[in-house]
């Protein structure tokens, strides 16, 4: 994989730790011990970011070479939207995750926390020609909220970039396609739970479809179920993350450091 940059090698600014930052910190390293709890890890690859509040247009990346289970608060490297480091860090950012994450944060408007994934059932229905079937409780609540993107390769080329935010539009749930899922929010418990949805329809896809035959879902009752679903709801998102916050943090808050 190739490393976009090392900041020994840069001139970094300096870029005083806000009180916004410090708690983009602890809840975006909180999102990647959830994830690690939830299996969605695929050794030191994919990545989450997020943005920090503020005028800049700077976020916060996974260090690349730690394991999830590794982060912490004080070991993410921010990063502007040009991949330059804004101050020193110890670990260099992966090339293929600023590529597709700088895109959609610096013209997606409502995009301030991207999170990417490989998990293996994610992965298959990227697989699928068809694509996610909307025959399944979860599929169906975001129904018209899926995006498709045709692999190119490795995402190292900055040229992909205006092609993936044509396939994404407004669309916050993307399949990449042969690749493995995306899902972009206004905050990181929003982007989870659109995401957790996404990977539970493609769980309940691939059992089901080896099954048998998929009943569909009548075309009326999408409407109501985008409406009344979980990522629909943002309270709902915000008890979501913070229960599997308390999940983490009864098994190590060390992630806060």
């Amino acid at each position: 994989m190739t490393i976009y940059f090392d900041s020994t090698a840069r001139n970094v600014h300096d870029f005083p730790v806000s009180e916004a930052e410090r708690a983009a910190r602890v809840q975006l390293a909180a999102c990647y011990r959830i994830f690690n709890h939830l299996g969605w890890t695929e050794m030191i690859f994919n990545h989450i970011t997020l943005r920090v509040p503020g005028p800049e247009k700077v976020f916060l990346i996974n260090p690349f070479g730690l394991h999830y289970s590794e982060i912490t608060a004080s070991s993410l490297v921010l990063i502007d939207v040009e991949g330059n480091p804004v101050r020193e860090a110890k670990w260099p950012v992966n090339r293929a995750g600023f590529v597709i994450h700088s895109a959609i944060h610096e013209h997606v408007g409502h995009a301030h926390c991207v999170m990417h994934t490989h998990t293996t059932t994610g992965m298959a229905v990227a697989c699928l020609q068809a694509g996610l079937s909307p025959t399944n409780f979860y599929a169906a609540q975001l129904h018209g909220k899926v995006a498709y993107h045709d692999f190119e390769g490795i995402t190292v080329d900055e040229g992909e970039q205006e092609r993936m935010l044509k396939s994404i539009g407004d669309k916050p749930a993307v399949i990449l396609r042969n690749h493995g899922l995306l899902a972009w929010g206004p905050s990181v418990p929003e982007a989870f739970m659109l995401l957790w949805t996404l990977q539970r329809a493609c769980d309940v896809q691939i059992a089901s479809s080896s099954a048998g035959a998929l009943n569909p879902i009548r075309d009326e009752v999408f409407a109501q179920t985008v409406r009344e679903s979980g990522p629909g709801e943002q309270r709902t998102c915000e008890d979501v993350f913070a229960a599997m916050q308390r999940l983490v943090d009864a098994k190590d808050p060390g992630y806060r450091d």
